[in-house]
Order: structure tokens, then C-alpha cells, then sequence
């Protein structure tokens, strides 16, 4: 077997934001605050910073994410001028929307898991994230399938510097040339490919049309097979 690895990025390549947990976060909010709620990324960003309290990195254990998040959720309501019933509902938003309840797997994500898993591949997944990276695919019931859990939370540097890449080739043993890679996000998929990966971009909606880009992960099978 040419390659002994593949490394998967999480989010918009394995898993994706629930729209129906989006929305229904939207209207509670809404309704609590009796306004239009939006959270756009700069509104966001200011909401972290308040409730890292100062901390740099805001985190680096899941026990310190939990706390990190209840008190964003917090902060999130009074800032739209939620006062009543503040905490059991800032603990709603919690329970419902972090580690992986709002996330749903692409259609052919477990298939595609299955094909490398049963094949002997050493599986990981390189994700731009927090500490609970492999507690969200518990969750979501596929972390059986990695042996490596690489967060850039954790390591110190986020996709594409080489030392996140490095770190998960560490943790599985192989060399990027013995491993295959995919990520939805071309920078980071490229960022890869510079590291001596065979990597590809997952591209569901057919934008990007070059030699490693495919639209579906099953595509990683029938290039697993042609090798």
C-alpha cells in the first residue's frame, strides 16, 4: 500500500453547522431580548475576549473550554440585554449548541471512514480548534475511527504552518509522503501539498476544478483505488 495514513480536517470537510440549531438560536435569543438577534464575527471575537478574563491561550483543556464557553454564552444574553432567568437559559444555549450538538456529518463522512478504517490506514483529523476536538466526535460517534486528535488549541499554531502537520505526522509515526490529506479550505489544503502530503480540497459546490480538488469524499475512495 502506497500510503499507510490519511488525515482528515473536521469542520466543512467531516461535519457541518446544524442550520436548524442556528436557527432555533437565533429565535430564542430573539425572543428572550424582544429584538433581531445577528452575531456577526466581529461581534463574536469581543464576546471571547470578555470571557477569556484575560487568559491567553482562552484555553487548554476541555474543563477550561467548558468554563470558557459557559461563561461566553453568558455574556452573549446580558449583552442583549437578557436579565431574566440569565443563567438557566445562558446554560440552555450551552447544553444545546457546544461539544458537537450542533454538528451534523456529511452524508458519506461514515462510509468514507469505514473504507480507510477496515483497510489498516492510521487515521487522524488536523483541525484550526478548541481542546474538545476529539470530545465533539465522540459525540457524533466517529471518533473510534482516529487514533490522532491534532487541535491547534493545543499545539500552539493553527493550518497552514508546518508545525500542526508536523505534530500529526508525529502522533501517527508516518511521513507526509506516506499520507493523504483533506481539507475543505484551499489555503490549508495547499498548505499540505507544500509539506509533502497528497492532499486534496473538498469543494461540495464544484467552484474549484483542479487536478486535487474533488466535490464529494468519496472520491478519496476511488483515488485509494486507482493507487
Amino acid at each position: 500500500m502506497k500510503y499507510k495514513a490519511i488525515f482528515f480536517d473536521r469542520d466543512g470537510t467531516l461535519t457541518y453547522f446544524d442550520p436548524e440549531k442556528e436557527n432555533w438560536r437565533d429565535s430564542i435569543i430573539s425572543e428572550w431580548s424582544k429584538k433581531p438577534f445577528e452575531l456577526p464575527y466581529d461581534k463574536m471575537m469581543k464576546l471571547f475576549e470578555l470571557a477569556a478574563e484575560g487568559r491567553n491561550p482562552w484555553y487548554r483543556t476541555v474543563d477550561d473550554e467548558r468554563g470558557f464557553f459557559k461563561r461566553y454564552y453568558r455574556l452573549l444574553l446580558k449583552g442583549e440585554g437578557v436579565s431574566e432567568n440569565l443563567d438557566s437559559r445562558a446554560a440552555l444555549l450551552f447544553n444545546e449548541l457546544w461539544g458537537g450538538r450542533a454538528q451534523l456529518l456529511f452524508p458519506e463522512t461514515i462510509e468514507v471512514l469505514e473504507y480507510f478504517y477496515s483497510r489498516g490506514y492510521k487515521m487522524g483529523v488536523i483541525s484550526d480548534t478548541s481542546p474538545s476536538l476529539e470530545y465533539t466526535l465522540q459525540q457524533l460517534g466517529i471518533a473510534k475511527y482516529f487514533t490522532s486528535f491534532t487541535a491547534s488549541s493545543l499545539v500552539g499554531a493553527g493550518k497552514p504552518s508546518p508545525v500542526i502537520f508536523n505534530a500529526a505526522l508525529n502522533a501517527q509515526g508516518v511521513s507526509a509522503r506516506e499520507s493523504i490529506y483533506v481539507d475543505d479550505y484551499k489555503p490549508e489544503a495547499d498548505g499540505a501539498r507544500e509539506q509533502g502530503f497528497t492532499s486534496f480540497l473538498i469543494d461540495r459546490d464544484g467552484k474549484n476544478d483542479g487536478k486535487w480538488s474533488i466535490q464529494s469524499l468519496r472520491q478519496l475512495i476511488e483515488f485509494a483505488e486507482k493507487g
